[in-house]
Parts: C-alpha cells; sequence; structure tokens
C-alpha cells in the first residue's frame, strides 16, 4: 500500500521506515533539512537489532499524501488541526487516516477540522532523531488501532512489517491509560533532563508518580474512561524497560521546541476543572515545564 507520513518526527520516521523495508512505498513530509537528508541517502534507522539506510521518498509539501492509501498522521498534537486543513484538499477519498499522536483527542479534532473519519492509535515506542535523516530506535514499537472497516488489514500489514499491531474495542481506554503513563514521565523527565531509569531512582519520584497517576484516574473516571486496576504498576514499571529513554517533552524542551505539555498534563488540568476534580500535583508539572520552556525562550 501506498503510504504518506504526515509530520515525519522520530514516530512518523520509524513506522514509515518500518513499512519501507517491508516494500511499501512510503512518502515523509517533514522539514526541509530532513526531506533533504532522506533524499541524497535515504532515511538512517538505527535499532539494536540492525542499522541500515531506508530508500523512501521525502517532500516538503502536503500534496505528499495524494496518492497515499494510508496516511500515519504524525504531527505535534497543537498542529492538528493546521496540518490537517493542509492535507485534506489532496486527500484520496478512500484514504485512512491514521492518527499516530500523543494525547487522547487528536482524532477527533482532526475529524472535526478535516470533515472525514479518523482512526485513532496508541503509540508505543520510544525513539528520536539524532540528526537530520537519522532516526533512533530506544525500544517497543507496537500499536493499537481502533475499530474501522479496514483496521483489519492494516493491522495485518504492519505486523507483517514488524510492527505488531492489534485493533481494539477501546482505544480510548488505551489512549488514557498512554496519557497516564506520559504525565507521570514527560514533564519530570523535562525538568530534570533525566532519562526515566535515573529519573525513578531519585527520592520522592515514585511518590509524586502517584499523586499524578491517582488525579489522571479521577478525571478518567469522571469522563466515562475505563482504566485497568494495575495502571500505577504499569507506570513505575515502564522506566526498567526503557532506562536509557528521555520523554519527548524532554527531547522538545532540549532542543528549544514547544512541548506538547498542553495536550498531556495541562489536558489533564483543564478536564479536572471542567469536571470540578482537583489535580495539583499535574497543575504544578505542567507550570514547571512552562516555566523551563520561558527561559529557553529567552
Amino acid at each position: 500500500m501506498n503510504v504518506a507520513v504526515m509530520g515525519a518526527g522520530a514516530v512518523g520516521c520509524y513506522y514509515g521506515a518500518m513499512l519501507a523495508r517491508a516494500g511499501h512505498p512510503v512518502t515523509l513530509i517533514g522539514r526541509q533539512q530532513h526531506v533533504d537528508a532522506v533524499t541524497d541517502r535515504g532515511l538512517f534507522l538505527e535499532t539494536g537489532r540492525f542499522e541500515e539506510y531506508v530508500p523512501m521518498r521525502a517532500t516538503t509539501e502536503p500534496s505528499g499524501v495524494a496518492d497515499a492509501e494510508l496516511v500515519l498522521f504524525c504531527v505535534k498534537s497543537g498542529d492538528t488541526e493546521t496540518a490537517g486543513r493542509e492535507i485534506v484538499g489532496y486527500l484520496k477519498e478512500s484514504a485512512v487516516i491514521l492518527s499516530l499522536q500523543n494525547g487522547v483527542d487528536n482524532a477527533e479534532r482532526l475529524e472535526a477540522s478535516i470533515e472525514r473519519a479518523v482512526v485513532p492509535a496508541a503509540v508505543y515506542v520510544a525513539t528520536e532523531m539524532t540528526g537530520p535523516g537519522h532516526v533512533k530506535h530506544h525500544g517497543r514499537g507496537e500499536l493499537e488501532i481502533g475499530l474501522a472497516s479496514k483496521s483489519a488489514a492494516i493491522a495485518a500489514s504492519f505486523t507483517a512489517a514488524g510492527i505488531p499491531t492489534t485493533v481494539s474495542e477501546n482505544v480510548a481506554g488505551a489512549l488514557w491509560s498512554k496519557l497516564i503513563v506520559n504525565c507521570a514521565y514527560n514533564a519530570l523527565s523535562a525538568v530534570s533532563q533525566l532519562p526515566y531509569g535515573r529519573l525513578i531512582e531519585v527520592d520522592g519520584v515514585k511518590a509524586v508518580m502517584a499523586d499524578i497517576v491517582g488525579e489522571c484516574l479521577s478525571v478518567a473516571r469522571g469522563s466515562g474512561i475505563t482504566i485497568p486496576q494495575n495502571i500505577l504498576d504499569s507506570v513505575l514499571a515502564l522506566a526498567s524497560t526503557m532506562p536509557d529513554q528521555y520523554s519527548s517533552t524532554a527531547q522538545d524542551v532540549a532542543r528549544g521546541k514547544k512541548s506538547e505539555i498542553d495536550f498531556l498534563n495541562g489536558f489533564v488540568v483543564r478536564k479536572g476543572k471542567d469536571l470540578g476534580i482537583p489535580t495539583p500535583a499535574n497543575q504544578a508539572l505542567y507550570t514547571m515545564v512552562k516555566l523551563v520552556e520561558e527561559k529557553t525562550k529567552q
């Protein structure tokens, strides 16, 4: 299948490269410096199992989605509506749009922007861009996608390409569970600039994470979302599976880029206010990241 990746950052490049390795034609849509590197030599994919250059097309233009049967929508949460409007005029009527984004409401917001169906997905992967045309995979890589007419076929193609993918009847719960993990790790990693393994060993961090998770659970349940009872255990266990991983928020802050904190802890704070549920721990971490971002601007 022809695949386009709208927003060729670390997540989009990893999945695009894995699909291209399996023989699917892939077009990356990203920034000029990145596009130039991929056009010159292919995308360099570095994993624990192999390292190789993966040939694929790349462009800076939204029209790169024109021939795609599947669009992996991977832009930052704050750019969802803008990027949607940029590609909507080029999309094939039969194209499937799969949202591979942080946060819980991107698919819904994108649907409203482009006035067509979007399939939500929960993404479980640790990756980073180490330079133009170079993506490094740190761990995991599975996807959980929502129900749609072509979801089963997409999941089969992805799994065959080395991307373990399941179709879920409760993708909203999966997205909220991932949001809770992100709320526990992303801001703390960003403020400290520590990877997960070192972060969780610092005195007091586990207690803060427990407070974060408790608030998130209250907001999720107030929103009618079912979350596994052992979510705190899963959150605390993550550090041992990704000890060297820095959160995407930490990577953004380190590079002087605007982070997605508004759609992580910030989202929980706003949702909590709507529901009348206090979220002081999430408010504190949200504010700390905003302060770090302000310092980076200066």
